[in-house]
């Protein structure tokens, strides 16, 4: 044959015998899944520990006792107090106001005279009563003298009696034209001056004490629970039983802070917010010179309430489904478990059963939860830092 149609031929059947072969050696390859990567979550190793809860609430500074400076005196005002200023501080007993006194010095003096009038007609009756018993017993005067004579003495004593009682009053008054404060504190407003002339009864000034001031602060009834406050009490609490608060606020441009107590519990709940509305005093501190803080002032409070021993204390976000966490345990695999719950308080949760210490509890948001899923647990040192 031509070798021009042999060699093509041969060249053909030398690729199919090299196809031929490549399929008859070739291995067999398997189908196979890929593995799935577990899921990367943010753990937290827990430890049982003692916590003290707290209750917060907000309320605004109000003065402990204000009242009003009025005078129990009329007359022309003839003195005023540089203090008696709206802001003005004074000092228990200090004097405020002074009113005119040249009237109520003539009514002591008009007083101390008939005071020693009476006196003297005091003396002369009872000298008649005793002269006339002494009289009568040697029957040199009748029965009816007699009974004279002692009613005589008898209105002689009375008219000293109400002589002294005016006079008494009529310094009292005199003593009373002098305005002096109740109690240690700052005006609140004012309106007099001097040569004004001011009734009895009048109002003239509105004041009230600094040295220590209450906030009104309202509580969940529920909350109560959560404080260390004996059952049934009445009026204002015990030193030894009155729990701790720590007041804060940003006032004048900066973070300021008071320690106080809680005194005492009004008698009602509120039926509108079932709210029950707590009492807490902050003194003055002579020690250091520091002033409660002003009146009107809006504060925060945060009240100590009971300890309470083998707390695991966890982010909010670990909570799931009401009352579950999810645990990895040594497999790294997750397992969905049921706790106790003491508290769920802003962004805590207080577990007191289902936790035991060493274990690591996930506190980062899952989507998909599959008990027994492999997970790839990163350690956080910090609860405040979970999420």
């Amino acid at each position: 044959m031509n070798a021009k149609v042999i060699a093509p031929i041969g060249v053909l059947l030398a690729a199919l015998a090299l196809v031929a072969l490549l399929i008859g050696t070739a291995s067999t390859v398997e189908p196979s899944l890929p593995q799935p990567l577990p899921t990367t979550v943010r753990v937290l190793t827990v430890q049982p520990e003692r916590v003290q809860l707290k209750v917060h609430a907000q309320g605004t500074v109000v003065p402990r006792s204000e009242s009003a400076l009025v005078p129990e005196v009329s007359g022309r005002v003839d003195w005023v107090s540089p203090n008696l200023v709206p802001g003005g501080y004074f000092e228990l007993d200090e004097t405020l106001l002074r009113i005119n006194q040249s009237d109520y010095i003539a009514a002591v003096e008009r007083a101390e005279a008939a005071l020693a009038r009476a006196d003297a007609e005091n003396e002369l009756a009872q000298f008649d009563y005793g002269r006339v018993q002494d009289l009568h017993g040697r029957s040199l005067v009748s029965q009816a003298d007699l009974e004279s004579a002692r009613r005589g003495a008898r209105v002689a004593a009375a008219a000293l009696q109400d002589a002294r009682l005016v006079l008494e009053t009529a310094r009292r008054d005199l003593a009373r034209t002098e305005l002096k404060a109740p109690f240690a504190g700052l005006v609140r407003s004012e309106k007099v001056d001097r040569g004004q002339f001011i009734s009895r009864g009048a109002a003239v000034a509105e004041i009230y004490a600094v040295d220590f001031v209450e906030v009104r602060l309202p509580i969940a009834d529920r909350q109560l629970a959560y404080l260390n406050l004996p059952e049934n009490r009445r009026g204002e609490l015990p030193v030894d039983l009155s729990p701790q608060i720590s007041f804060r606020t940003d006032f004048a441009g900066q973070s300021q802070s008071w320690n106080g107590r809680l005194v005492r519990t009004e008698a009602e709940i509120d039926p509108g917010s079932r709210m029950v509305y707590a009492i807490g005093r902050i003194s003055a501190d002579p020690e250091s010179q520091l002033l409660p803080p002003p009146v009107g002032l809006f504060v925060e409070a945060e009240i100590a309430g009971v300890a309470r021993e083998d707390v695991v204390v966890l982010p909010r976000v670990a909570l799931r489904e009401g009352t579950r966490v999810l645990v990895v345990n040594d497999e790294e695999r997750l397992s969905i478990r049921d706790v106790e719950i003491l508290r769920v308080y802003r962004d805590e949760v207080y577990v007191t059963a289902g936790l035991n210490a060493g274990e690591r509890v996930v506190v980062s948001p899952l989507q998909t939860v599959v008990d027994g899923m492999r997970v790839k647990p990163v350690a956080t040192a910090d609860r405040g830092q979970a999420g």
